[in-house]
């Protein structure tokens, strides 16, 4: 080997070494090292990486904040916080901590991005002011008939599967009821679920959505290059991305038509007056209008089925007939046809909600910001800007000093909640970017479960099929699921 090319590799070698190098002394001297948290995350994010693309990462910070407090470093530039100091801070609406790149990696099939995860503060306020309307209190009195039809089947197709079986996959039946609705309220057309019985193929693709967004967080980069190169890698993935955004496009073109030719046969939607609006600040393009229809879906159909489920499973376990009992009271007080309003004014049925929430958050995992230009002083501790904040609801709703024995179902504790409670409990996120469709889950799951369980006063959990508690222990990616994706109950 000549001279030439020895020196070459020997400078490369030098060069590289000298980065590594500088790269753990810059990792050193970051603000960030001083924060507590295990030797190698002041050095690298390898570890964070795996927990997150193996679904327990959610545990490994709770563990992390037990053994080092309110703040914890998980990598050379992300800080967790669990305090509701940090909380108020992060998620203010006076100094904006806009969303990180992380939730870039949910728009893997637009070019464009929605209401949920754009990290432009402009297209945010834009999105909101364009969809907050029919997804208000007042807005979902329009579409409180579909809600109530769509519980009513569900809770019928329950009692079928009993008839027939003993016993009934209640998981299933609330995953197929919540995607009816949010697919009409979407779409102007119901995914039909509940009629068909089964799941399809768009319902197998929305249940994989959770470890794919695992997946492509911990591997952007190489996913990214397989899916332009055509190579083999994440091909599943892939395809599900691509099958449902191709649903997405079709079923909005579909309603685009009807728009186009008979608008006044045209089903509401919670997307309708984007195609009516004549002013172009009104409206938006088709791309965005499917992008944010997608993100309804995915957001608006597990979220509110697994709550459900966590609702449903709770009450019927033997542990907590009392509970049932008390909810039974309290549902015997309603007419015979009720409507959500009288729902609205059930102290015990909002606990239970309120506890299935703190304890099964649909989405218990940290929410990534980025410190605002500037820096900015979290929790005690000085920030530059562009260093990623996270605060998860599953720590803050498991916080003894804020929820007395927080592993306890206990819905009488919400009957009069203290400041911090209000300020910890966040199922829905905070701040500016608080869920916009948290008003659509509680209708449909008060209408859900106060029909359930006034049809099924006896229901209680079965044993068919080899169901048990552990089936039911959680998965968290970013979203949350059941760890055997079913929920077996019984009921004379």
């Amino acid at each position: 080997m000549s001279p030439l090319i020895v020196n070459g590799v020997t400078g490369i070698l030098v060069l590289s070494l000298v980065k590594i190098l500088w790269t753990l002394i810059q990792c050193t001297r970051s603000p960030v090292a001083v924060v507590p948290g295990p030797w190698h995350t002041k050095y690298t994010s390898v570890v964070a990486t795996y927990k997150l693309l193996t679904g327990t990462r959610t545990e490994w910070v709770e563990e992390l904040h037990q053994r080092y407090g309110n703040i914890v470093r998980l990598s050379p530039n992300e800080i967790q916080f669990s305090s509701i100091k940090a909380v108020k801070t992060i998620h203010s609406y006076r100094k904006v901590f806009p969303k990180s790149a992380f939730y870039s990696y949910f728009t893997s099939a637009y070019k464009v991005q929605s209401v949920f995860n754009t990290t432009d503060l402009v297209t945010h306020a834009r999105y909101r002011r364009l969809l907050a309307g029919p997804l208000s209190e007042s807005g979902l009195k329009n579409v409180e008939a579909l809600v109530d039809s769509r519980a009513t089947m569900a809770i019928e197709k329950i009692g079928e599967e009993m008839d027939k079986k003993g016993y009934a996959n209640a998981m299933q039946w609330w995953l197929f009821m919540a995607t009816d609705v949010i697919g009409e309220l979407s779409f102007g057309d119901s995914f039909r679920m509940l009629e068909l019985g089964h799941k399809t193929q768009y319902a197998l693709d929305l249940q994989s959505v959770a470890p794919a967004i695992g997946i492509i967080s911990a591997f952007p980069t190489f996913y990214y290059a397989t899916k332009r190169l055509g190579l083999p890698f994440f091909r599943n993935t892939m395809s599900r991305v691509a099958r449902m955004r191709s649903y997405a496009e079709q079923s909005i073109q579909r309603y685009d038509r009807v728009i186009a030719t008979n608008p006044q046969n045209a089903k509401p939607t919670l997307l309708t007056k984007l195609f009516l609006a004549q002013e172009k600040d009104e409206t938006m393009s088709q791309e965005e209008i499917t992008a944010n229809a997608q993100a309804f879906i995915v957001a608006g159909s597990d979220t509110t089925a697994h709550t459900m489920t966590y609702i449903t499973w709770m009450l019927c376990r033997p542990e907590n007939i009392g509970i049932k009992k008390t909810l039974l009271a309290e549902l015997a007080t309603l007419p015979e046809v009720f409507h959500n309003e009288d729902l609205k004014n059930l102290q015990y049925l909002d606990g239970v909600i309120h506890e299935a929430l703190r304890l099964f958050a649909p989405a218990p995992a940290g929410l990534p910001r980025d410190v605002p230009k500037g820096g900015c002083e979290v929790d005690g501790v000085w920030l530059p800007e562009g260093t990623v904040v996270t605060t998860q609801a599953y720590t803050l709703h498991r916080d003894p000093a804020v929820f007395p024995e927080p592993e306890k179902l206990k819905p009488e504790r919400w009957a009069n909640p203290t400041q911090n409670m209000k300020d910890a409990f966040m199922p829905w996120g905070g701040g500016s970017r608080i869920c916009i469709g948290m008003h659509l889950a509680y209708m449909e799951m008060r209408l859900a479960t106060a029909k359930f369980f006034r049809r099924f006063p006896d229901s209680r959990t079965s044993t068919a099929e080899g169901f048990c508690d552990s089936d039911m222990d959680q998965v968290i990616f970013f979203l949350m699921f059941p760890k055997k994706k079913r929920c077996m109950i019984e009921a004379k």
